[in-house]
């Protein structure tokens, strides 16, 4: 009987233990529920790869530091590259001849920087149509005052259909007007580049 009595005495100890002492996390470290992906200034737009505009882009989390320094010549972001064997950039039609996409280096002076991070740029055409140059993988960014400044670009050139949604994009981020961003009404056929390093020559 006393062993009995004994052995409820101890269960009823554990059951009161279990029920008042609270028990700590299985893994207090990670966060509980559905995790947002904290994206880049356009959450609509897809990290870079193949150059291929036909989707709508998306920068992916936080990248590297908005806060590039000014152009400076000799700087070079991304990839280490040097100007030899760049090509000019009224040159770009003959070396890319009739193919859709060809790895280039190339020169010209930059046009338009992306005043939201410097997440792209653009370099003037032949026929003046800008060709919009993104960095691989938004593993780096160029300085916003980069307009003006003579620039060589070594990747990937592409032919490829750019969506209004993203032209309308990259124009708010060129700082147009509302006007402007509103004249945009279709896609366009445009060369675009995917670049793995990019040198400021002056």
């Amino acid at each position: 009987m006393k062993f009995i009595l004994s052995f409820a005495g101890v269960l009823v100890a554990i059951l009161l233990y279990v029920r008042l002492v609270p028990s700590a996390p299985i893994n207090p470290v990670l966060p509980v529920g559905p995790q947002k992906e904290v994206n880049g200034h356009n959450s609509d737009v897809p990290p870079g790869g193949d150059g291929d505009s036909t989707t709508t882009e998306e920068e992916p989390g936080e990248g590297p530091s908005t806060s590039v320094p000014a152009a400076r010549p000799g700087q070079t972001y991304g990839a280490a590259i040097t100007p030899e064997g760049a090509v000019l950039m009224s040159a770009l039609p003959t070396a890319l001849g009739t193919r859709d996409s060809a790895q280039l280096k190339l020169t010209g002076k930059a046009q338009a920087v992306c005043q939201a991070k410097g997440c792209w740029m653009t370099l003037p055409t032949a026929d003046g149509k800008p060709m919009r140059v993104r960095f691989r993988d938004y593993a780096f960014f160029v300085p916003k005052d980069l307009s003006g400044h003579n620039v060589v670009v070594s990747g990937w050139a592409h032919r490829s259909t750019v969506p209004k949604a993203d032209l309308q994009h990259y124009a708010k981020d060129a700082g147009k007007s509302s006007q402007e961003i509103a004249a945009i009404t279709q896609d366009e056929q445009q060369l675009t580049f995917m670049a793995d390093g990019v040198l400021v020559q002056d």
